[in-house]
C-alpha cells in the first residue's frame, strides 16, 4: 500500500470522525439534553483528558512555551472563533446546512494564502474560488423569504476554521501532534465558557444521556484529529487533501437517516458547486507543484 493510499484512507477515517462528532453534538443539543455552552464545555475537557492521556503516554509535557508565541495565540484565537460559531450552528441549523457551508474552507485559506502568505494563484483558479463563494450563496439564499439568520453562524463558524488552518502554516513545527490537540480542545473549552455566558438563565447540567452522547462526540473528534494529523503525514498534500470532502458526504447521509433532513434542489446544488471548485483548486495545486 502506497504513502498516498495510506494518506486517502487516514483522510476517509478523520472525515467520518468529524462527521460522526457533530452528528453526536446535533443530537445532544437539538434534543435538549444538554445546552450547546454545557455540551461545547463538556466535549472540550473530555477531550483534553484524552490528549492528556496520549501526550503523557508519549513522555511530552502538557504545557508547551511555544503556546504562547504570537503566531500560535493568533491561531488559537481563530480556532475559539471557529468552534464557538460552529457548535452554535450544529445547534441551531441542520446538519447539512452546517456541513455544506464548512466545505468552503479551503476555498478561503487559499484566498488568504493568495492575500496574506503572497502565495500566486492562477486566474482558472480564482474563477473557481469565486464559484464555490457562489455556492455557498445558494446555500445561504440571502432573500427575505429564505434567508435564516442563524446560518451566519456557519458562516463565521466556517472562517474561523480557515483562518486558523491559514495560521496554522506559520505555527511553531516544534509542537507535537498530542499537545497541539491539547491546545486545540482547551480552546473548545474555552469556547464553551463563552457560549454559557450569553445561554438565558443559570448554567444546567446535560441529562445522563446528554452526557453519554458529548463523551461519544468527544471520542470522534479526537479519533478524526489523530487520523488527520497521520493523513497529512502519509502521503502528498494534493493527493490527500481532496478526500476532506469525504465528511460532507456523510454529513448529508446522518442527515438523512437520523435527523430527517430533506435538502432542497438549490442546497445539494450549491454544496456540490463549493466541491467542485475545491476539488479543482487541489487538482491545479497539485500540478502546479509537480510541474515546479
Amino acid at each position: 500500500m502506497t504513502d498516498n493510499v495510506k494518506g486517502a484512507l487516514w483522510m476517509m477515517l478523520a472525515m467520518v470522525g468529524f462527521a460522526v462528532e457533530d452528528a453526536f453534538f446535533k443530537a445532544a443539543t437539538g434534543a435538549g439534553w444538554t445546552s450547546p455552552g454545557m455540551g461545547t464545555l463538556q466535549f472540550g475537557l473530555t477531550a483534553m483528558a484524552i490528549y492528556a492521556v496520549i501526550a503523557r503516554r508519549s513522555d511530552r509535557p502538557l504545557w508547551h512555551p511555544a503556546y504562547l508565541q504570537p503566531r500560535l495565540l493568533i491561531r488559537t484565537g481563530f480556532e475559539i472563533m471557529g468552534r464557538l460559531f460552529f457548535a452554535l450552528s450544529l445547534a441551531y441549523n441542520t446538519l447539512s446546512l452546517t456541513s455544506s457551508i464548512l466545505q468552503a474552507a479551503p476555498l478561503v485559506v487559499m484566498l488568504g494564502a493568495a492575500l496574506v502568505l503572497g502565495e500566486r494563484i492562477g486566474p482558472r483558479r480564482w474563477v473557481a474560488m469565486g464559484l464555490g463563494l457562489v455556492g455557498v450563496m445558494m446555500i445561504l439564499r440571502p432573500t427575505p423569504e429564505h434567508f435564516t439568520p442563524t446560518a451566519v453562524f456557519a458562516v463565521l463558524g466556517m472562517l474561523g476554521f480557515a483562518l486558523r488552518d491559514l495560521a496554522t502554516r506559520t505555527a511553531p513545527a516544534q509542537v507535537h501532534s498530542s499537545q497541539l490537540g491539547l491546545l486545540g480542545f482547551a480552546v473548545v473549552t474555552v469556547a464553551g465558557l463563552v457560549i454559557l455566558a450569553f445561554e438565558p438563565g443559570p448554567p444546567r447540567l446535560p441529562t445522563p444521556m446528554g452526557a453519554a452522547f458529548i463523551s461519544a462526540t468527544a471520542i470522534a473528534g479526537v479519533i478524526g484529529y489523530s487520523a488527520l494529523t497521520a493523513a497529512m503525514r502519509s502521503g502528498e498534500v494534493g493527493v490527500v487533501a481532496p478526500f476532506r470532502y469525504f465528511r460532507l458526504l456523510v454529513a448529508l447521509v446522518f442527515a438523512f437517516a437520523l435527523f430527517g433532513e430533506r435538502p432542497d434542489a438549490m442546497t445539494l446544488s450549491g454544496a456540490a458547486l463549493v466541491v467542485g471548485s475545491g476539488l479543482y483548486s487541489l487538482l491545479r495545486e497539485r500540478r502546479r507543484r509537480q510541474r515546479r
